[in-house]
């Protein structure tokens, strides 16, 4: 299609929802599904259906629309009312109430902290729009910014804009985007590759699924620009299989965009050819380092290999290769729309735009939040997120998956930001921030992350297959009470023996939530050695002196 025939389409789309405003908002994101909004949202067309409604308020399934403890959530148009735990019950008091007062039982301010401090970049149509049809996206603004890059500007003018914003990679190590851009653009060869990361593993994380469940055409429409960009013409996202829903929503939104012209050869009326496979994995943690995930895209087992050379210069069949994640590729379209500047005027200044987390743990409001880099822990997690339940008292917060660090009250001030967190400890990682509060034992914290990375270890180099068993070893020995000083001398070492001789990311990181807890929960650890005793009553050791006195 042409630039003019794909603005037509949103034209229409915008003027068929301006003469009938009136809908029922469903989220259909896998969070509220596993809630059954998928029955609340059939109830609620039973109810239309049934009334003097039908044919006038069309109930639609949308993407997350963030607080996910609170799910069901429907909303309505055009009075943007917001329901909180729907019921299919509740439906016909849902549908009687869009032209008159709201259900005020179920009703869920939208002046919550939780919505009115944050800023919608990655997740401007999340939860507005339905992700199955590309009619909706379109309407939305969607793949204007491809036009735009097609038909105004050169791929290094493309570059240049994404550096100037000062995006860097969202996937956890912060590498300058615009720069990787350029590195690949510039390689020798006649073939280049595009590759999504949509591998996440870390636990508690959920960022990238649901930005591929709510938005998919935004990470396609990410993933041409880059390809225009470098000079590629074929794409790959790597997703896991795990996520059903995102993979049936990205295999969707290819057909559509492949209907439309937005795929395949002359993209938008052009000498451009682009095209997106989705490669699916089967699990495994390693496969988001990069080597390890080209491994598996070629057929191979999944496991890393040494660096130099890195992706960029010799990457998927030897070609260079792009490889950005989800949230990455999310960020390319509005940059290209409202200018790198734009971008670069929120967050930091060696953090630039937005943040999208998986706030979970010992939190009021669960979900998923999007704020600008910078702004403080305190602010997201007692603002943003509610607070600590219960009146239990805020312990830490993990960020950065399996690969972060715990960070204590302490630090509740410092703004979230790649240099603040890596100061203390930890990194930004992927998104995902796990608080925890003073029911938890910061020792068998660290035993969990390290059984993870165990399990995960491709087991190709020593340090990490070893090193992560023997380190598991040492904390169970503490947690149960067994462990001596010696111990604990001996896990410091096999900490900086991993982090220092491991071939890839995830033997590197592993030591991390031990270093951070050691770091700032140290008394917990004696406690355990010298008292055998766990302070927060979690441990073997602590329920054996309960049983005993």
């Amino acid at each position: 299609m042409t630039p003019e025939q794909l603005e037509q389409i949103a034209s229409e789309e915008t003027a068929a929802r301006a003469r009938n405003p009136r809908r029922l908002s469903v989220c259909m994101a896998a969070g509220c599904i596993s809630s059954n909004s998928d029955a609340v949202k059939k109830a609620l067309e039973r109810a239309v259906a049934g009334g003097p409604l039908k044919d006038a308020c069309p109930v639609t399934g949308v993407g997350c629309m963030g607080l996910c403890s609170r799910g069901p959530l429907v909303s309505t148009e055009p009075a943007g009312v917001l329901y909180q735990n729907v019921t299919p019950e509740d439906a016909g008091e849902i549908v009687g109430a869009v032209s008159g007062p709201a259900v005020e039982r179920l009703q869920c301010s939208r002046e919550l902290p939780f919505f009115k401090r944050q800023v919608g970049v990655v997740l401007e149509n999340s939860g507005q729009i339905n992700p199955e049809r590309i009619e909706d996206y379109l309407a939305a603004k969607g793949y204007a910014a491809l036009v735009q890059a097609l038909t105004e500007m050169r791929p290094a003018e493309v570059i240049e804009q994404v550096s100037r914003s000062g995006l860097r990679g969202r996937g956890g190590a912060g590498y300058p985007t615009g720069l990787k851009w350029s590195t690949v653009a510039k390689a020798r060869a006649e073939t280049r590759y595009v590759i999504c990361n949509a591998d996440e593993g870390d636990p508690g994380a959920f960022m990238d699924r649901s930005v591929l469940e709510s938005d998919p055409q935004r990470v396609l429409e990410g993933m041409i620009i880059a390809g225009y960009a470098v000079g590629a013409s074929r794409g790959y996202i790597y997703v896991r299989a795990e996520y059903p829903l995102a993979i049936a929503r990205l295999n969707t939104a290819i057909r559509q965009a492949k209907h439309l012209g937005l795929l395949g050869s002359q993209i938008g009326n052009t000498e451009f050819a682009f095209d997106i496979e989705l490669r699916l994995g089967a699990g495994a943690f390693v496969c988001g380092e990069e080597t390890a995930l080209i491994a598996s895209i070629e057929g191979g087992r999944g496991t890393p290999r040494p660096r130099p050379p890195y992706p960029a210069q010799a990457g998927l069949f030897g070609a260079p290769t792009l490889i950005n994640n989800v949230e990455t590729f999310a960020n390319i379209p509005p940059i290209i729309r409202n200018g790198g500047d734009w971008y670069a005027a929120m967050g930091t200044q060696r953090s630039k735009g937005t943040k999208v987390f998986a706030l979970t743990g010992k939190i009021n409001c669960t979900g998923l939040i999007e704020v600008p880099m910078g702004m403080s822990l305190r602010e997201i997690i007692f603002e943003v997120g509610g607070g600590v339940p219960e009146g239990r008292k805020f312990k830490a917060v993990q960020t950065g998956g399996p690969s972060g660090g715990c960070i204590p009250e302490q630090f509740l001030d410092m703004p979230v930001d790649y240099d603040s967190l890596a100061q203390a400890g930890s990194i930004m990682g992927s998104g995902g921030m796990i608080v925890m509060d003073d029911s938890s034992c910061m020792v068998d914290v660290a035993k969990y992350f390290m059984e993870f990375c165990m399990s995960e270890s491709c087991g190709k180099c020593i340090p990490c297959r070893a090193g992560t068993a023997q380190m598991y070893d040492l904390l169970a020995k503490i947690c149960e009470g067994r462990a001596a000083l010696d111990d604990l001398a001996m896990l410091e070492d096999l900490c900086d023996m991993v982090k220092n001789t491991s071939l890839c990311g995830l033997g590197q990181s592993a030591p991390n939530p031990v270093l951070s807890t050691l770091r700032y929960f140290r008394d917990e650890y004696l406690a355990h050695i010298q008292e055998k005793k766990c302070p927060a009553g979690v441990c073997a050791c602590g329920m054996k002196q309960e049983a005993g006195s």
